[in-house]
């Protein structure tokens, strides 16, 4: 009877080459694709997915990281284009942060018909083609700024909510959780105006904040701005309105140290802080994983906090608050 062992030299050849073909299937391509790329909470979404690179890497998975989206969060053309370039590279997978809940379901079911899963991050999207959904539970956090200002205002007052802008699906449920909270456990709280929107840079935000302050700063006792760019462009209006330093109360929405030391001067009155560096990295991890034939939760709710002058050293806040950046 012929042995059926190879030969020493081919035996080296086959393991050689089931080795490299190992090697190939575990070299991954992750697009990481932001709202927007010059808010200081992208670059923490953006850490969270080098860090979530850098751990696979040390079990040996090959993984590359592609970070890119528009400039501005209100190019909504733009990102969808960066996503149908991904498609056309043929990515492994994409981490995305959609600008609008509507306007990019067309390009995810796309990329998922092309076999390239989609984790979705921080705002919905109106679609069950991505594999995973990220994000904070937005409807409580928006509670959350409406407990706090109801109770700075101990229950009275005149409140203005500045909208950031039509479509983004993060902020629109922040925004219906503090009007339903603010109206529910505040009733002699009345809102002044709800209806305006701020944009998505500080300076689209702060013309619109003269114009609210300019109508009713005379009235005004309290706002809140449910993300970074209304909430500085409210504080500059403010200041320069003489409104500051806690005349008018307000309750911000971002992760960046600039909003830090408005709190510690009194200028601001709490800030809702998430966990965007948990968002990147689980994004990336779940790429990973569905392209590895694991199962991935189709929904994690990630950590909410509220910082106050009086509790930035508290060890959860902080830890919000400093992500890893470098």
């Amino acid at each position: 009877m012929r042995s059926s062992r190879l030969p020493p030299t081919l035996a080296l050849l086959a393991g050689f080459l089931a080795s490299s073909l190992f090697a190939a299937e575990r070299a991954y391509t992750v697009a990481v694709v932001p709202m927007g790329t010059t808010h200081e909470y992208w670059k923490s979404i953006h850490a969270g997915a080098i860090k979530a690179q850098r751990e696979l890497r040390a079990e040996g998975i090959a993984v590359d990281i592609i970070w890119k989206g528009p400039l501005r969060e209100d190019d909504r053309d733009q990102q969808i284009q960066v996503v149908e370039n991904f498609i056309g590279r043929q990515v492994s997978g994409i981490v995305l942060a959609p600008l609008d809940n509507h306007a990019l379901v067309a390009p995810v079911e796309a990329a998922t018909a092309a076999g390239i899963p989609v984790v979705i991050v921080d705002a919905g999207l109106k679609s069950k083609a991505p594999v995973s959904f990220i994000a904070t539970d937005n409807l409580e956090s928006g509670r959350i700024a409406a407990r706090r200002l109801g109770e700075l205002l101990h229950g009275r007052g005149n409140v203005i909510l500045l909208r950031v802008q039509v479509g983004s699906g993060s902020s629109e449920e922040r925004e219906a959780g503090f009007l339903e909270e603010i109206t529910k456990r505040f009733p002699a709280i009345r809102i002044v105006s709800s209806n305006q929107h701020g944009g998505a840079t500080r300076d689209t935000a702060m013309a619109v904040s003269q114009n609210l302050l300019n109508r009713y700063g005379a009235e005004v006792n309290g706002i809140f701005t449910p993300n970074e760019s209304t909430t500085i462009g409210m504080l500059l209006a403010l200041n320069n309105a003489g409104l500051g330093g806690g005349k008018v109360k307000i309750i911000g929405y971002a992760n960046s140290q600039i909003f830090v030391d408005a709190l510690r001067r009194g200028d601001l009155q709490g800030l809702v802080v998430q966990d965007p560096v948990r968002m990147g990295y689980l994004g990336v991890k779940f790429v990973i994983q569905v392209l590895r034939g694991e199962k991935v939760p189709p929904v994690v709710v990630t950590a909410v906090g509220m910082a106050t002058a009086e509790n930035l050293s508290d060890p959860a806040i902080a830890a919000l608050l400093n992500p890893p950046l470098q």
